[in-house]
């Protein structure tokens, strides 16, 4: 039997309070997805409104999952997000299943995306350093930062973060300001965008969409270290959710009004081109240099939660009691250094769009199966007094489960490769858990 709760609750000044949760949830939120996939989205829809629709559509389907995500992680409040919430509402291997998916990729995958994305970013504002160089050292120099102490590498995320929002609210209000040559946008409702929200394309878009709001229940990772979670976690998914919402429908509003469809379609490094079409090349350079710092934001507050799902499943099985071990400052540093060595691996041997697809539809299965469990746990009645209720139930969760259903259906059709990927990453899983499952019990 696996444990319900964990093994030794940390000392109250290792715990992070709220604003900290909810710059994390912010940063791992802001991060690649916002500035890189309207370029992807671009090839397929060339409708502002529907493109704008887009961002509107994924934020509220986030939200819903927030509500969702809200109520499992004041209901059971340990550290692991998925792989916590599956084993106590499903079966011990479809947690391990999810566990599996968020260390091997959930986690590293992003990382490595975020690290793409800010060598870029910075290469192309400097021209020095390799971008692949460039990549790799912020790896490495994150890592480093948060093997020290949680509240070290808390503090330098809130800072980090905070200085995110701010340069993201200059470049709204410059977008708006000072654009010389606005786009002309019309955003008028008409039969074409009706046609192209039901079509294949936005339903692939929103799988980008969807991965750039994913992180929305960061905090849940790492519930165990998060003081009074019952309340804080609620909170932070919502704030934090409901902020990354209007800024990034704003922020893409602006990429459109400052550069055309055409010129934005298949490009990665869409915030530059924005920039330089506000700023000029030099302001746009400068621009740059402050989306390669948003993605650094991003990058570090998934370097702090991802390794909790390793750590706690090192708890829960003794074959993998390595993972679970800790300095003398309750770091899991072998969790850490494990996470950012497969994300280097990946880093060095995949393309941005394959991961990127390969990551949305993998997710999402195990996201889908955690909003289910919400109904799991009502039927049960697991919740503690005073615990959080999802907000709108029934109705927000069946909203979710058929938007990520629907996305799923259309990714497997369109990007077969890149799904049957995923699949065959739960089997390789499956394998994996039959061999740990055996360790006797502690």
């Amino acid at each position: 039997m696996l444990p319900s709760q964990p093994l030794s609750e940390p000392d109250r000044h290792k715990k992070i309070g709220f604003l900290i949760a909810t710059t994390m949830v912010i940063a791992n939120m802001v991060g690649t997805g916002v500035f890189t996939s309207l370029g992807f989205q671009t090839v397929g829809i060339k409708q502002p409104l529907t493109l704008l629709l887009l961002w509107v559509i994924g934020g509220l389907l986030a939200l819903c999952g927030g509500f969702c995500y809200a109520e499992l992680g004041s209901a059971l409040p340990r550290s692991g997000g998925e792989y916590h919430y599956l084993t106590r509402l499903f079966h011990p291997q479809v947690g391990f299943l999810s566990g599996w998916v968020s260390v091997t990729i959930g986690f590293s995958a992003p990382i490595a995306l975020a690290a793409m994305a800010f060598s870029q970013y910075f290469y192309g504002s400097l021209h020095i350093f390799s971008p692949g160089l460039l990549a790799t050292a912020i790896i490495v120099c994150i890592t480093t930062v948060h093997l020290f102490e949680l509240q070290f590498g808390g503090k330098f995320q809130f800072a980090i973060t905070l200085i995110e929002l701010l340069l993201i609210a200059s470049f709204i209000l410059c977008g708006i300001v000072i654009t010389p040559h606005p786009v002309a946008l019309s955003l008028l409702p008409c039969r074409a965008n009706l046609s192209l929200l039901l079509s294949p394309a936005f339903a692939v878009s929103l799988i980008y969409v969807s991965y750039a709001y994913s992180g929305w229940n960061c905090s849940t990772y790492l519930a165990s270290e998060i003081e009074n979670p019952s309340s804080n976690i609620p909170r932070s998914i919502l704030t934090g959710t409901g902020i990354v919402l209007l800024l990034y429908v704003l922020l893409n509003y602006i990429f459109l009004r400052s550069t055309s469809i055409g010129a934005l379609a298949g490009q990665l490094q869409v915030g530059l081109l924005a920039a330089v079409n506000i700023l000029g090349p030099v302001g746009g350079r400068v621009m740059g240099l402050f989306v390669a710092l948003c993605l650094v934001s991003s990058i570090s507050s998934m370097v702090i939660a991802g390794p909790r799902i390793l750590k706690v499943m090192g708890e829960d099985y003794p074959r993998l009691s390595v993972f679970s071990r800790e300095n003398s400052r309750g770091i899991p540093w072998i969790a850490i250094l494990t996470q950012s060595a497969i994300a280097l691996l990946l880093l060095w041997t995949s393309t941005f769009e394959k991961v990127l697809t390969f990551v949305g539809f993998t997710l999402a299965l195990f996201t889908c199966l955690s909003v289910i469990g919400v109904f799991i746990l009502r039927v049960r009645r697991i919740a503690p007094p005073g615990a959080y209720k999802t907000s709108g139930f029934p109705l927000t969760p069946i909203l979710f489960l058929g938007l990520n259903f629907w996305m799923i259906w259309y990714l497997l059709k369109e990007r077969p490769m890149e799904s049957f990927a995923g699949l065959g990453l739960l089997v390789i899983g499956i394998i994996v858990y039959n061999f740990i499952k055996r360790s006797p019990a502690k």
